[in-house]
């Protein structure tokens, strides 16, 4: 089935010929002069991409697509203006624009620009459906993310899922390696089993032993009965064991064996158990230069690196934000029976900016903070936390003025952006823009603003 672009443009001409380019490129299309005219046709449904003009008599493009995005919440809108500015460009994607296009514009520019959003839905729907698969196993902590770095990691799980093969998660503190661990359970043939988790970090080094593999009556002082193990536990499921890294190097050894011989030995015991557990393990640490330290046992790493799978940090899936803060909008808001609808554009401009040092976890803290303290259906800047409306990096130095500027916050986070997305394609500036989710136009235009050389 075709895809159906609705042109909204009082300019006759330029309508008429973009109907007919978009026609012989086998897309169906619907035209409108107006606002009006465009919101019944919008009524109608069924509409994949909006092609809205800026300025038109009567309502003009700006206040027509927060309408068309309620309308047609599937939607992908593109704004067009012959009053092209960096400005401009920033406020169409603030009011809820995936593109800008400054005219004129090349028939093949907008054609791109089309395409670019055919392939966002279809990794929005790709995610949803995974999303979908490990729902129900993960509960209220579902998988949020379409950027193409999550995708990537979602669809290298989906299919490690299957096999019983040892998965390393690394990344920083909070961007979700334990649901992403239970996601691989959810979807693997032990879904039906037990999931057990540990944080190797948070037991003492005398317990953990026991712990792990368990240990017969009397083993020890205090050892006033037998203890499975989580090992045991585990047995036919899986076990994510977090924080690897902190795993005391006497007990490495003891880990090793178990999974090269899949049985385990109970502290005090002379007889092993056999055990069919599924191993994943997570880590914040740098595992290679602890064992070039001597931290880590080298055979205990190529253990556990069969399947190595990095979890990015939000900062460098920004497009993700705005997914993760509607969703835990809506879960909040249920969960604490308040009635906060939407974040306030201030707002929103702040939380998208900020570099979000503790990732997912923070986010979900920041947004519950909020509901909590929101006064009506917005949430402002006052319900925000103080490091987040400062709008620049929590981890540097702030200058003594703490400048609130939003435009100042949000042309730091674009020029950040651009930069990481140029270092990353290795100048290409066509395949950044790509990264970037602009034309290449718009992608000009933010550098020749922000002085930005390949």
């Amino acid at each position: 089935m075709s895809e159906r672009v609705l042109i909204v443009d009082d300019d006759d001409a330029l309508r008429e010929s973009l109907e007919l380019l978009l026609a012989e490129e086998g897309y169906e299309v619907a035209a409108a002069r107006g606002a009006e005219e465009a919101l019944r046709q919008a009524e109608r449904g069924g509409i994949d991409v909006v092609l809205c003009d800026l300025r038109m008599p009567g309502s003009d493009g700006f206040e027509l697509l927060p309408q068309l995005a309620r309308k047609l919440p599937g939607a992908t809108l593109l704004l067009m203006s012959a009053y092209g500015n960096a400005e401009l460009a920033i406020e169409a994607l603030k009011r809820g624009a995936y593109d800008y296009l400054a005219k004129p514009f090349a028939p093949s520019e907008l054609l791109l620009a089309i395409r670019k959003a055919k392939e966002r839905e279809r990794l929005r729907r790709a995610n949803q459906l995974l999303r979908r698969d490990v729902q129900r196993a993960v509960g209220d902590r579902p998988i949020v993310g379409a950027s193409p770095a999550m995708i990537g990691v979602l669809e290298t799980l989906e299919r490690a899922a299957e096999f019983k093969s040892t998965v390393l998660l690394s990344g920083e503190s909070g961007t979700g390696k334990e649901v992403l661990a239970r996601a691989i359970h959810a979807q693997s043939p032990r879904r039906d089993e037990a999931f057990v988790a540990i944080n190797c970090a948070a037991i003492p080094e005398a317990l953990l032993e026991s712990e792990l593999f368990g240990h017969a009556r009397g083993a020890f002082t205090g050892a006033d009965r037998a203890r499975r193990g989580l090992f045991v536990e585990a047995h036919g499921g899986t076990l994510f064991l977090d924080e690897i890294g902190e795993l005391p190097i006497a007990l490495q050894a003891k880990l090793l064996r178990v999974l090269q011989e899949e049985e385990v030995r109970p502290v005090g015991e002379s007889k092993s158990r056999r055990v069919d557990v599924r191993v994943i393990a997570a880590t914040v640490r740098d595992l290679e230069a602890d064992v070039a330290a001597g931290r880590f046992r080298e055979d205990l790493y190529y253990r556990l690196n069969v399947l190595r799978v990095h979890v990015p940090p939000l900062r460098e899936r920004r497009e993700d934000i705005p997914l993760l803060l509607d969703h835990y909008l809506a879960y909040f808001r249920e969960a604490l029976g308040r009635p906060v609808r939407e974040i306030g554009d201030d707002a929103l401009a702040k939380l998208a900016g900020y570099r979000w040092p503790g990732n997912v976890r923070e986010l979900a803290n920041v947004v519950e903070r909020a509901v909590i303290l929101a006064h009506g259906e917005q949430i402002g800047l006052r319900e925000l936390p103080p490091e987040v409306v400062g709008g620049g990096d929590p981890d540097g130095d702030r200058s003594p003025s703490h400048d609130f500027s939003l435009r100042r916050a949000r042309r730091a986070a674009e020029s950040e952006l651009i930069r990481h997305a140029l270092r990353a394609t290795d100048g290409n500036r066509t395949h950044a823009a790509k990264l970037l989710g602009i034309s290449h136009r718009a992608l000009l235009y933010k550098l020749k603003e922000y002085g930005i050389r390949d």
